[in-house]
């Protein structure tokens, strides 16, 4: 079974950047649909975003189209999840999760991704 390793995140100023990095174990991983979810401190873990298998079609969450964005590169079986323009509002641990048979329907319900990261805290200050 495919397994997810992730890096990146941190702690930067309110307007700042960060990327985080998903890495697969598997090289099917390109078959994968990948998706970025966060959970804040006493909060519900909620969809981030998420990558077909192609790349060419992506989704988000209302709260972070225009600032964040999600990419893959195949050859290196690797997603990343670019944010720009964090607020306060974005501190959460992000996961990244995959799954092969992910329906778009249903693209921002979690129970479709059966493999997670790890997890990575990600703060930014005011």
């Amino acid at each position: 079974q495919v397994q997810l390793v992730q890096s990146g995140g941190g702690l930067v100023q309110a307007g700042g950047a960060l990327r985080l990095s998903c890495a697969a174990s598997e090289l099917t991983f390109s078959r994968y649909t990948t998706g970025w979810f966060r959970q804040a401190p006493g909060a519900v873990r909620e969809f981030v975003a998420a990558i077909r298998t192609s790349g060419t079609h992506t989704y988000y969450a209302d709260s972070v189209k225009g600032r964040f964005t999600i990419s893959r590169d195949n050859a290196k079986n690797t997603v990343y999840l670019q944010m720009n323009s964090l607020q306060p509002e974005d501190t959460a641990v992000y996961y990244c999760a995959t799954g092969a048979w992910v329906i778009l329907s249903a693209i921002q319900r979690e129970e479709q991704y059966p493999v997670w990261g790890q997890g990575t805290q990600v703060t930014v200050s005011s």
